[in-house]
C-alpha cells in the first residue's frame, strides 16, 4: 500500500518508505525490486567538499533556481553523526526551510551512521525514492570529503567539487583525491582573497589531466550572494549531455550497476553471517563456542566454516531457509 501512495504521489507515503530504507528494513528488497520499472528519470547532483565551504547554502540556491525553472527537486542531506549515540544534527532542513512548504521539493536528512564514504547505504535507496516520485533532479549533499569518502561516486550523474580560497593550494585538492571524481569544480565564496588564484590552479592542474571526453570546468561562485548558480547549472546540464553522447558514460553506468550488486551482497551476506553465528545452529555451536572460550582463534575458525559446504551453505542461506530446515 506504501508503494501505490508513493507512486500515487503521497508524500507521507514517501516519507515512511524512506525511514523503512533507512532502518534497512527486511521489505527494502521488495520495495525496490517494485519500484525498478519507475526509475531512470531523474537527474542527480553530488555536491561534495570539505566541511565549511558553503554546500548547504548552494544546494538552498540551486533548489531555488531550479524551482524558478519548474523542476521537481528531491534533496538527500547527509549528516554526520555521533559514534557513540548514532544520532546526527540533520540541520540541513532547517538551513532549507524556505524550501519546506513548496510541494515541488522534498528534503530529507540522513545520519552516516559510521559510514566512511561520506553516504550511507541507505542513500541511494532514498535517491531512488525520490526518482519513483517523479522528481526531475536529486540532489546529494555529503558531510564532507577526504580519502575515503568517495562514495557518491556511485551515486550521482554529475559530481560537483565544492572548495573555498582558504581550504589551501590546489595540490591539496589532488591529495585528497578530488581530481579523480569531480565532474565541475566550484571555487565558492570567490570575493575572498585567494580565490582567484585557486581558480588558476585549478585551471592548469586540470590541463595536465589524460583527455577524457569532457573537460572540467572551474566555476567562481558566491552562493550566499546567488552568484554564479546558474553557470554551475549549465555546466551540470553540459556534463549530463555530453556524458549521453560518450561510451564512457554508458559504461559508468554500467559500472555503478556492477557496484552496487557488490554492495547489495555485501551487506545482504554480512547480515547473514551474523544472525548465523548468533543463533549459533547445531553444526555452528562449536566452533563459536570455541572462539567466546578463547581455545580457537577465529582465523582457524573462519577457515573451517568456509572449508566446510555445508556449514557454509548453512551459514549464506536466508534465515526463512534454515527455518525449513530446522
Amino acid at each position: 500500500m506504501l508503494v501505490e501512495g508513493m507512486l500515487a504521489g503521497e508524500r507521507a507515503a514517501l516519507a515512511r518508505l524512506m525511514t523503512l530504507v533507512e532502518n534497512r528494513s527486511p521489505a527494502v528488497r521488495a520495495i525496490m525490486s517494485r519500484l525498478h520499472p519507475h526509475l531512470g528519470h531523474a537527474q542527480v547532483i553530488g555536491i561534495t567538499g570539505p566541511p565549511g565551504a558553503g554546500k548547504s547554502t548552494l544546494v538552498d540556491r540551486l533548489v531555488a533556481r531550479l524551482r524558478r525553472e519548474g523542476h521537481r527537486v528531491g534533496v538527500v542531506a547527509v549528516d554526520p553523526s555521533s559514534p557513540f549515540s548514532g544520532g546526527a544534527v540533520l540541520g540541513d532542513r532547517i538551513r532549507m526551510q524556505q524550501h519546506c512548504l513548496d510541494g515541488g521539493v522534498f528534503i530529507r536528512s540522513l545520519s552516516t551512521r559510521g559510514s566512511h564514504g561520506g553516504v550511507p547505504r541507505a542513500t541511494r535507496d532514498v535517491v531512488r525514492l525520490l526518482d519513483a516520485f517523479g522528481m526531475h533532479t536529486v540532489v546529494i549533499e555529503t558531510v564532507g570529503v577526504g580519502q575515503t569518502e568517495l562514495d557518491v561516486m556511485r551515486l550521482a550523474d554529475t559530481i560537483v567539487v565544492v572548495l573555498v580560497p582558504e581550504a589551501g593550494d590546489a595540490v591539496q585538492v589532488m591529495k585528497a583525491g578530488l581530481l579523480e571524481i569531480a565532474d565541475i569544480f566550484v571555487v565558492n565564496k570567490a570575493d575572498r582573497e585567494g580565490a582567484a588564484r585557486m581558480v588558476m590552479e585549478l585551471q592548469q592542474m586540470l590541463q595536465l589531466r589524460p583527455g577524457s571526453g569532457w573537460d572540467i570546468p572551474v566555476v567562481a561562485a558566491q552562493a550566499a550572494h546567488d552568484i554564479g548558480i546558474g553557470e554551475i547549472l549549465g555546466a551540470v546540464a553540459r556534463h549530463r549531455a555530453a556524458s549521453a553522447r560518450t561510451p564512457r558514460g554508458l559504461v559508468g553506468g554500467a559500472a555503478r550497476r556492477t557496484a552496487e550488486l557488490a554492495d547489495l551482497l555485501e551487506e545482504t551476506l554480512s547480515r547473514r553471517v551474523r544472525e548465523a553465528l548468533a543463533a549459533a545452529p547445531s553444526d555452528l555451536a562449536a566452533v563459536v563456542d570455541a572462539v567466546q572460550a578463547g581455545t580457537l582463534d577465529p582465523y582457524t575458525a573462519a577457515t573451517r566454516i568456509l572449508d566446510d559446504p555445508a556449514t557454509l551453505a548453512r551459514v549464506l542461506a536466508s534465515p526463512e531457509r534454515n527455518e525449513r530446515q530446522s
